[in-house]
């Protein structure tokens, strides 16, 4: 066995210091939130790793042949299997270590947009946290397939305007809830399952550690604004990511050991959902007149969904 690698602290002065692993020049989309996550979680991390990447914004842009973003062994999968090209590295691995003919200590992360995890990569997903493979997937969240063209997927929220459920005289945008796929992972008794937010980033990266440190597989959902499919202002994707927190539709907790913790409860500051949904483009429609009872049941599901998560927490604690 190696020697445990001393990690860096979680400060903003020792960070400055650690080299970069996702290097500028890459064509994501300026104020995109995905490059932000994908560089606190290189960050958080001192041994080295290797990435597997699911087709999608981060992929089609990160490495257009022959230039790449990624200062880290990486990876491109399909659309529909990052977890099992994930899974296949790390096994690889492991049997590399078991013949002795590799000693040192790595980590494996698996990327993926909601589309290449909520709908198309669930089973490949669902398969590597049921088998135990010792990795880390992580879903920027973003709401919608953005890299072809905004369509829905069972991430978009709730009255979004999205390309294949679009506002019309007949529909008001998605007409379903968005899938919690946190919830979901949990239930498949992971070591660990988690979410986090660009805009709290001591929170995040102190989650990818805790997620890499766990014995078995782990999950976290990260809330990453688009300005593109959400049409806002390319300035804003920390804001909204705050917003998204602060009025609960995206709730920092985590789950360890059956364990549910609130990791944020803004309590009596707890925002309206119209804050987080008015800089967005893809909600404007929920403002006109006559759309009272589409904003009144949104606000009804990150209410009710906030408080069945505080009820986990209280259950978990007995």
């Amino acid at each position: 066995m190696s020697t445990p690698t001393q990690e860096t602290p979680l400060t903003l002065k020792a960070l400055t210091h650690k080299p970069v692993h996702l290097t500028g020049g890459h064509r994501m989309c300026s104020g995109c939130g995905a490059p932000t996550i994908v560089r606190q979680v290189l960050m958080a991390i001192d041994e080295p790793v290797v990435i597997a990447n699911a087709t999608g914004c981060l992929e089609v842009s990160t490495c257009l042949f022959p230039y790449t973003a990624w200062q880290v062994p990486w990876m491109h999968s399909a659309f529909e299997n990052a977890a099992a090209t994930a899974s296949g590295i790390e096994t690889m691995y492991r049997s590399l270590r078991k013949q002795g003919k590799l000693k040192k200590e790595m980590k494996f992360i698996a990327f993926g947009g909601d589309g290449g995890t909520y709908d198309i990569g669930f089973q490949a997903l669902s398969g590597a946290m049921e088998r135990g493979h010792q990795l880390l997937y992580i879903c920027y969240d973003n709401g919608a397939y953005m890299n072809t063209g905004i369509q829905r997927s069972s991430a978009t929220p709730f009255g979004a305007d999205t390309t294949t459920q679009p506002v019309g005289s007949k529909i008001q945008g998605k007409t379903q809830r968005r899938k919690d796929l946190t919830r979901i992972m949990a239930a498949h008794n992971v070591a660990y399952a988690a979410q986090a937010s660009p805009h709290n980033w001591k929170d995040l990266m102190t989650k990818v550690r805790k997620a890499l440190a766990t014995n078995g597989p782990a999950y976290m959902g990260v809330v990453s604004p688009c300005n593109r499919g959400w049409r806002s202002q390319t300035n804003d994707s920390i804001l909204l990511s705050r917003l998204a927190v602060d009025t609960c539709y995206w709730p920092l907790y985590e789950v360890q050991d059956g364990k549910w913790t609130i990791n944020y409860d803004p309590k009596d500051r707890k925002k309206p959902i119209t804050e987080w949904l008015k800089p967005q483009g893809r909600f404007k429609h929920l403002f006109a007149p006559g759309n009272e009872a589409l904003l009144a049941r949104f606000q009804e599901l990150v209410d009710q969904d906030w408080e069945s998560l505080r009820k986990l927490q209280e259950m978990s604690k007995s």
